[in-house]
């Protein structure tokens, strides 16, 4: 017979600190304890505001809630239990966050299959299983990562059709707005930029001339 009690689980910092969730815990349903969450999001500090975050086998949310609470640009909670997603459901619009927050209830092997974000900023993705997944569906749960991986892995790759202005060479981002082509670039890949001159630049401008093939001066 599985155990079950009920226990209050509190938001550690953030906009929402203080806050409390009241949960059922029970053998299938062990949320990550305080100390753990707490050195995780330590860990993590500055990768969490303003990104967006996955919150996979949410079971309670807390996790997700906690991204939130911390500057999260906004979280999707993952989770197959009708009643979990509706709790999660239920605390976001009691703390006022359901703007921000997203419960897909899913099956998160088959939802990783068909996942393709759209994000202009890294994504954190955060994986919680059951412990019966760790110990029945070890190879189900290894291979659900690997994919994860692989789609995490194209997410700063750029693709499709840029709108470009054609006199000062500003692009124009996902939000509407006009971004300098090097803070673009720099935003959604790994690319990073030094500036130097073109040998026709260098010419034009500083009446030095240099090889055609040379590298640009800095």
């Amino acid at each position: 017979m599985t155990r079950q009690q009920r226990t209050s689980i509190r938001i550690v910092a953030g906009d929402l600190r203080g806050r409390r969730l009241t949960v059922i815990v029970s053998d299938e349903l062990r949320p990550t304890p305080q100390m753990v969450r707490e050195a995780f999001f330590s860990i993590l500090g500055d990768a969490i505001p303003d990104r967006p975050f996955y919150d996979v086998f949410a079971g309670t949310g807390v996790i997700g809630l906690e991204a939130l609470s911390r500057g999260a640009r906004s979280a999707v909670f993952l989770e197959r239990d009708f009643r979990l997603a509706a709790g999660i459901d239920g605390y976001l619009k009691e703390f006022d966050v359901a703007d921000r927050g997203h419960v897909v209830r899913a099956d998160v092997y088959r939802w990783a299959e068909r996942w393709q974000p759209h994000a202009e900023t890294p994504i954190n993705v955060f994986l919680s299983p059951p412990f019966a997944d760790l110990t029945h569906r070890l190879d189900d749960f290894l291979k659900l990562v690997a994919e994860l991986q692989e789609t995490l892995s194209h997410v700063k790759t750029l693709h499709g059709l840029l709108p470009m202005c054609a006199f000062c060479h500003k692009i124009r981002n996902a939000e509407g707005k006009w971004e300098r082509l090097e803070a673009y670039i720099s935003s959604h890949t790994d690319a990073d930029f030094t500036h130097g001159f073109c040998p026709e630049c260098n010419e034009k401008h500083y009446g030095v001339k240099m090889p055609a093939n040379s590298s640009p001066a800095k």
